[in-house]
Order: structure tokens, then C-alpha cells, then sequence
């Protein structure tokens, strides 16, 4: 069965709206944007080419899938566009006509928590997803995710759109590897605990 893999970078108060660009979202009159570019360093590449090379496909909401497809494909010079560019793309939408211009996209329409539960039970890769919070949600509510890796900031917005929501729901959550990045960077790799483990704590 593949697993899905939550990749995705936020504050120390678990914002994780528009870490890349000051217009990368402003939904909700946001005004944060690009919060995360002052923190990359050569630990965090590593630690984030490491997780690329060993092969994934790539499982997006509407929004986060049309966002990188307007950015990756012209950033020519960077390591990440060719592997982000081969590699397989599910996009989940409610939209059954919605365009996907970008190479090896595939669209998942409908609810989204059926169709990635059953998109998991089919052979191939596990899938990564990026950014992508609506998704993110219904993911989480349905107990779907099987790896966090949280790239956690040192920094404090007090507001914006948020990892986990108020219905998140009760999960207990093992550490399995940690590396912290010259500039504080917490990257948190944790795994749900499922069952009675998650119910004792």
C-alpha cells in the first residue's frame, strides 16, 4: 500500500500559509508572505534533496498545484524543477473539467478523502504532498497521512492559515528523526501513532 507523506514548512505557531513568495497567498488579508526565505541553508537542501531523490509522486490540491505550476517550470537553474517536472501529479479537485497544463499531471475529482483513500490501495510510489492545505484537512480528518515532515521555523505570526485545524482531532505522533538547520530550523519527521497507542497518552 503507499503511504502519504506531508512535507510542508510553518511556524513555531503552525502557520503554514505562503512561506515562499509575499503574494503566494493572501487569502484572509495575509500579509506574511515569504515568512520562510530567510531561513534556507545548505542543511536544509540536503535534508530536502534526500527526500526527493528517493522517489515519489506528488499529490496536490487545486490551488498549490496551479501556484507551483505558474513558478517551477521557469526556475531553470534549480535542482528541484526537473525532478518536480518528471514527476507524477495528482491533483485534487471538485472540478471533473478542471485544465492541468503541467507534464505527468493526473486529475483525482470528486471527494477527496475517497478518492486518495483509494488511490493509496493502488501499487506505485507513495505520495508527497506540498502545501496543499484544504486538502491537508480532509486528509487529516480521515486519518490518511502516514509521515509528517515538518520543517519547522523559529518564528511566531500569531495568525494565518494553520497545519492542523480545531477538527484535527486527537493524534499522538512519534518522532522518528529530527535535524536542525544553521538557521533554527527544526525539519521533524514523525509518524501517527494508530490504535491504542495514540489512545493511552
Amino acid at each position: 500500500m503507499r503511504k502519504i507523506v506531508v512535507t510542508n514548512s510553518l511556524t513555531l505557531d503552525g502557520v503554514m500559509q505562503a512561506p515562499g513568495r509575499p503574494d503566494e497567498d493572501r487569502r484572509g488579508g495575509f500579509e506574511h508572505g515569504g515568512w520562510a526565505l530567510g531561513y534556507h541553508d545548505a542543511v536544509m537542501m540536503q535534508a530536502m534533496g534526500e527526500g526527493m531523490s528517493q522517489g515519489a509522486d506528488l499529490l496536490f490540491g487545486r490551488r498549490t498545484y496551479e501556484d507551483f505550476f505558474s513558478v517551477w517550470p521557469k526556475r531553470t537553474d534549480n535542482p528541484f524543477t526537473p525532478v518536480l517536472n518528471s514527476s507524477q501529479k495528482y491533483v485534487a479537485s471538485r472540478n471533473p473539467k478542471l485544465p492541468l497544463p503541467w507534464q505527468n499531471s493526473t486529475l483525482v475529482a470528486g471527494d477527496a478523502s475517497e478518492k486518495v483513500a483509494h488511490l493509496k490501495q493502488q501499487p506505485g510510489k507513495d505520495l508527497v504532498v506540498l502545501g496543499s492545505g484544504e486538502l491537508l484537512q480532509a486528509l487529516i480528518r480521515h486519518d490518511l497521512v502516514d509521515t509528517y515532515v515538518l520543517l519547522i521555523h523559529p518564528l511566531l505570526l500569531g495568525r494565518g492559515r494553520r497545519l492542523f485545524g480545531d477538527d484535527a482531532g486527537r493524534c499522538a505522533l512519534q518522532l522518528v528523526k529530527s535535524v536542525t538547520t544553521t538557521t533554527g530550523v527544526i525539519i521533524a519527521t514523525y509518524h501517527p501513532e494508530r490504535g491504542n497507542a495514540a489512545e493511552v497518552r
